[in-house]
């Protein structure tokens, strides 16, 4: 199964002050916290989550994805 580490992280600080973060590949994969390393945390609890979820339905996790910025 594959980690976090695994993934590409898009991390931003949004107008509020507030961070947020998603991993593209994953849908469902985002978290928003209000420092930076809580919602690092927070999206690997939620990727945690995610993983289980794939793996009770016999799923695999989708592939890492380049990211293009236009």
């Amino acid at each position: 199964m594959p980690t976090l580490d695994d993934y590409k992280i898009v991390l931003y600080r949004q107008s509020d002050g507030s961070w947020a973060a998603y991993v593209p590949a994953i849908d469902g994969c985002h978290a928003i916290m209000e420092t930076r390393d809580a919602v690092l945390d927070e999206l690997q609890l939620v990727f945690e989550m995610i993983c289980e979820e794939y793996e009770e339905k016999g799923q695999i996790l989708p592939a890492d994805r380049e990211i293009v910025c236009a």
